[in-house]
């Protein structure tokens, strides 16, 4: 099978989900902005050829090369798993008439409001919801149902340039802020735990899915800096007080007419036990949860993915062994990372727990928190009895400090 890979060198994921459709015996022609000398170099040994784009965003460009490949070695298969190149992906498949996500599927997983006006039509549970492009849409909306609301961009991903607001004064705010986006999402703010359904399908049929549960929700995390934000994967997501939520997401995934290919879906649970969707991508979770998912399991998902796509299978069998977390570290200070303190502790502490360390090395100046997920590196931990697991992750919280200076 010859697959076309839109952007396989970024984001940093990227590169493990190229390497292994090579693993899993397909021939992986690349297309990017990236010079190709700036590709990782097990990632160029993973190519069968590289195509640098002068704008990846110009869509008619990209498909007269996506032609010019297919004249040359047949093309059976377009893939992306960035956020931002999911419509190109799904132009590109049209053009050339091959199988998986349409541009109309595109659209409904990209734009905010189109995905839940599927979802309402289905009888889903979504938030209060309404496309806004002026100030005075806005104003009327968020009256119209109550603050606190949620403002965030339609083709958004992750908590970027999403603010919630709880009246006119911080609506104006949010606004402002917001000047840079032509039309926004305005839902109202639901009020409960976070969670997530990850899945691998194969022509609609789930071969693999996972639950995960953030600590805090990823929009408070965003609002403080001396919060280690933390994302469990559950040993048990047919856990009871999961299942709602767990069914929730297979309706979803049959609304949205999903065949093959990897899905992160964000929901809610109520104090009151309501479950309510919040939003799904036509692609893995980003943020290292893939990792994490592997760790909860010893699974290699990256492989599981390539398979599924190449050869409509998913032969690794799972057994969920952990419940594992990833705990993200925000540097104190400013400037370059000084020095490391209670990593050495926390590790003679609990030994193999820690599954992972990735932290930003001496020297190295300090990323900006607001706009980087990782923020300045994580740790994975994995225990079978949850409790345990949260006790380690927050050890890792609070006794784990980078210095900046």
């Amino acid at each position: 099978m010859n697959v076309l890979m839109i952007s396989p060198g970024y984001p940093a994921e990227m590169p493990r989900f190229t390497r292994a459709l090579a693993r899993a015996g397909a021939r992986v022609f690349g297309v990017g902005d990236q010079p190709q000398d700036a590709l990782p170099a097990s990632l160029a040994q993973s190519l069968a050829a590289y195509f640098q784009a002068p704008d990846l965003w110009n869509e008619g460009a990209i498909v007269d090369l996506a032609r010019r490949i297919h004249d040359r070695e047949p093309i059976h298969r377009v893939e992306c798993l960035w956020e931002a190149g999911m419509l190109l992906a799904a132009v590109v498949r049209e053009a050339l008439r091959l199988p998986g996500l349409s541009r109309e599927q595109a659209v409904a997983f990209r734009d905010k409001e189109v995905m839940k006006q599927v979802l309402d039509r289905a009888g889903i549970r979504t938030p209060r919801h309404s496309r806004v492009r002026t100030r005075e849409e806005a104003r009327h909306f968020a009256r119209a149902i109550g603050y606190p609301v949620i403002l965030k961009p339609i083709s958004g991903a992750g908590a970027t340039d999403t603010y919630p607001v709880g009246d006119d004064g911080e609506l104006e705010g949010a606004l402002a802020r917001l000047g840079h986006v032509d039309e926004v999402s305005l839902e109202e703010f639901v009020e409960g735990d976070e969670f997530t359904f990850d899945t691998i399908s194969i022509g609609g049929r789930i071969a693999f899915h996972n639950v995960a549960w953030y600590r805090p929700r990823p929009l408070d995390a965003k609002q403080h800096e001396w919060i280690s934000p933390q994302a469990i994967c559950l040993r048990r997501p047919e856990a009871p007080e999961l299942s709602d939520g767990v069914r929730m997401g297979l309706a979803v995934l049959e609304a949205m007419r999903f065949s093959t290919g990897f899905t992160h879906m964000e929901w809610y649970r109520k104090a009151d036990g309501e479950v309510v969707f919040g939003e799904i991508g036509a692609r893995p979770p980003g943020a290292r949860l893939v990792d994490v998912m592997n760790f909860a399991s010893d699974l290699d998902l990256y492989l599981g993915w390539a398979e599924a796509v190449v050869h409509g299978r998913f032969s690794q069998r799972v057994e969920r062994k952990y419940n594992a977390a990833v705990i993200f570290k925000r540097a104190r200070g400013e400037g370059r990372i000084q020095r490391i303190e209670g990593l050495e502790r926390l590790q003679r502490h609990f030994g193999p727990a820690i599954a992972a360390v990735e932290l930003l090395p001496i020297g190295h100046p300090r990323r900006d928190w607001r706009h980087m997920q990782i923020s300045d590196g994580y740790l994975i931990v994995r225990h079978p009895e949850l409790q345990a697991t949260l006790e380690i992750a927050d050890r890792v919280g609070s006794e784990l400090t980078l210095h900046a200076g």
